[in-house]
Formats: C-alpha cells, sequence, structure tokens
C-alpha cells in the first residue's frame, strides 16, 4: 500500500511536470504544430516499432526503422502538395483567368447576370500569395521537417517510458479511465492518419486516370487536390468536381459538364470510401461523421493546419468521456427507462402505502381500550 505522503509526492511532481509543460508550450508556441503532429504521429508508430521489435530488432534500430517509415510517409504526402503548387500555379491561374467575367442564368425567361470578375480577381491573388509564400518560408519548412522528424525518432523510441510517467500520479481506481480515453485516442489517430491516408492515395490512383482520359492539362494537380480533399468529412472531393462541372456549365460544355459530374462523383467522391474504408474501418473509433466534420472544421479555423488533426482527436475524447460519465451515473439504463416518470411515481405510491397501513395499525392500537 502506498502512503498518503507518497500519493502526494507524486501529486506535486505531476503539478510541477503540467506547469513546466505549459510554460514549454509558450515559449516552442512557434514549433507547436510541428510538435504536436509527432507526438500524433509517433502515436500511431509505436505499434510498428514493437512490430520491429519482435522481429527481432533492437529497440533502438526498431524505433529507427519505424521513424523511416514515417519519414517516407511524410515524403509522399507533401513532396507533391509542394511541388504541385509550385510548379502548377501558372496554370492554374490561367484557367480561373479564362472564366469568363459574367455569367448569365436565364430562369423562367428572365435572365439574370452574376458578376465573378472580383471572385476571380480575388482566388488569383489567393493563389499568387500561396505559391510565393510557399517559396519564402522553404527555409523554415525544412528546419521544422528536420525537427519533426528527431522528435518522431525520441517518441517513438521513449514514448512507453513517456506514457508511465503520465499515468503514474493516477490514481489506480482512475486508471481504467485513462486507459479508455488512451484508446479512443489511438483509434481516433488511426482513422485520421491510416484511414484517411490509404483513402486518398485510392483517390489519386483513380482520379489521375480520369481527368487524364477527360483530356485535362493538368490531371495530376487536380487527381492531387481531390486527394487532399478526401481529408475533408462528408463533401470531400465533390468541393473539386462540382466547380470543375460548373466551370463547364459556364462554357455552354453540358455533355462535359456531365461527364465529369457523374464519373467524378462516382468514381473520385465515393468508391474510394466504398472499397477502402470498410476495409480499413475495424480498428477506428467509429465517431459519426457529423462529429468529426465539427472537429475538423474548427480544428482547422482555430488551429490552422494542424487542427485537422488536433480537432477530431478532441471532440473524440470528449466523447468518450461523456459515455464514461453516463455509464458511471447511469449504468445500463436506457433513455426510456431514465426518462419513465410515471413507473417512477407507481412505484413511489406502493412503497407509500403500507407506510399508511402502518400508522393506521398504530393509531388504532391507541385509541383502543387496554383488556384486564
Amino acid at each position: 500500500m502506498e502512503s498518503n505522503g507518497t500519493r502526494s509526492r507524486r501529486h506535486v511532481l505531476a503539478a510541477i511536470v503540467a506547469a513546466l509543460g505549459v510554460l514549454t508550450a509558450g515559449i516552442l508556441l512557434e514549433v507547436l504544430g510541428t510538435i504536436l503532429f509527432a507526438l500524433t504521429v509517433a502515436y500511431v508508430l509505436m505499434p510498428v516499432q514493437r512490430w520491429f521489435v519482435r522481429r527481432g530488432f533492437t529497440e533502438w534500430t526498431g524505433a529507427l526503422a519505424a521513424t523511416g517509415v514515417g519519414f517516407v510517409v511524410a515524403v509522399a504526402v507533401f513532396s507533391p502538395i509542394v511541388l504541385t503548387l509550385y510548379v502548377n500555379v501558372d496554370e492554374i491561374v490561367d484557367i480561373v483567368e479564362g472564366l469568363p467575367p459574367e455569367i448569365p442564368i436565364a430562369a423562367f425567361d428572365v435572365t439574370y447576370t452574376i458578376d465573378v470578375a472580383e471572385v476571380q480577381t480575388f482566388a488569383i491573388d489567393l493563389l499568387t500569395s500561396t505559391a510565393f509564400s510557399l517559396v519564402s518560408a522553404l527555409p523554415v519548412l525544412a528546419i521544422k521537417f528536420a525537427l519533426f522528424v528527431i522528435l518522431l525518432f525520441a517518441l517513438v523510441l521513449k514514448g512507453d517510458e513517456a506514457a508511465r510517467a503520465a499515468i503514474a500520479p493516477v490514481p489506480h481506481d482512475y486508471r481504467d479511465i485513462v486507459d479508455a480515453l488512451a484508446t479512443r485516442a489511438r483509434e481516433t489517430l488511426y482513422a485520421i492518419y491510416v484511414l484517411q491516408l490509404a483513402t486518398s492515395a485510392a483517390t489519386l490512383f483513380i482520379a489521375y486516370p480520369l481527368f487524364w482520359g477527360l483530356g485535362y492539362e493538368i490531371p495530376f494537380t487536380l487527381a492531387i487536390i481531390a486527394a487532399i480533399l478526401q481529408f475533408v468529412p462528408i463533401i470531400g472531393p465533390s468541393l473539386l468536381i462540382l466547380p470543375i462541372a460548373g466551370y463547364h456549365v459556364v462554357a455552354g460544355e453540358l455533355a462535359a459538364a456531365v461527364l465529369v459530374g457523374v464519373l467524378g462523383i462516382a468514381l473520385v467522391a465515393w468508391l474510394p470510401d466504398i472499397a477502402v474504408r470498410p476495409r480499413l474501418a475495424r480498428r477506428s473509433a467509429g465517431l459519426p461523421g457529423s462529429l468529426y466534420f465539427v472537429g475538423f472544421t474548427g480544428g482547422l479555423f482555430t488551429l490552422g493546419a494542424i487542427g485537422i488533426v488536433v480537432g477530431p482527436l478532441i471532440v473524440a475524447v470528449f466523447v468518450e468521456a461523456v459515455d464514461l460519465l453516463a455509464d458511471e451515473v447511469n449504468g445500463d439504463a436506457d433513455v426510456a427507462d431514465l426518462l419513465d416518470v410515471d413507473a417512477t411515481d407507481d412505484s413511489g405510491a406502493q412503497s407509500s402505502e403500507p407506510e399508511s397501513d402502518t400508522e393506521a395499525t398504530f393509531d388504532e392500537s391507541r385509541s383502543r381500550p387496554a383488556d384486564h
């Protein structure tokens, strides 16, 4: 049995670690997104490191191999995005500039004209500023990527020690809660990284031949954009397909609009979800799409790019905590049982009846004369 002094000492040390963690986060604010990204990726790669260890690797070489896997995947994911934005930005700008400044829409013998010149100007300025910012930030991005790799290796190698240090101050009676929250976090990160990444890869391999076969000048760029949009829950690549179809409608190419709309929605937006996601969803968190969308958008707008991961993760852990609280308070009772007021009133009335009979008997015995 642990003494009260030992538990208090652990709690004080935990409070010191938490306070220093907040201070460190404030100092490292500029690279906090990189650190959070490395933490979440390391959490997913730790089972990979154990897999290497079971096959004869040492702890150090297993961590190195798992970090190599993360490095290769990160390069494979981000390098096409950077190259696409840098190399093909001029072609994308030409396409936007080729849009007509006004779009006439006829309905009920009345023609409405939509002015898109301001939208064109905004889109062109956004594309050019993004490309310029990307080129200017390449040295900083290189340093952050090096930090990501080093931190990823350290976390994968010493992840178990860090987990034990985090769990140590928690009383034994509450460690099942920590385990449940950690399990939900692991399943959510698996769903974000493994499941979404596999779905995006399938989208890329399907979208490229489709756009190439339909005769688009930049099929690989469009396929990359579709793969990136696969991370957007619910709507996904539809954000690309529908504007392309609308572009053909404006240009008077109705057959092309129908073709790219039908094939794009069916093959690019839906087929990867149908073919890939069910096969990998066994270990995912099963977070509803609506909550995933809330976490995605909220995290993106609040934290930037890292919010794509952190937002759904926080929402998933919050939902798990609510479920644990509900199970703790209500047990196995369903909503109908909890809200069945009539049953509660009946049971209360039944329990009060014997008390009334007892009171009547007691009063009767007090009023009856005693027999001598």
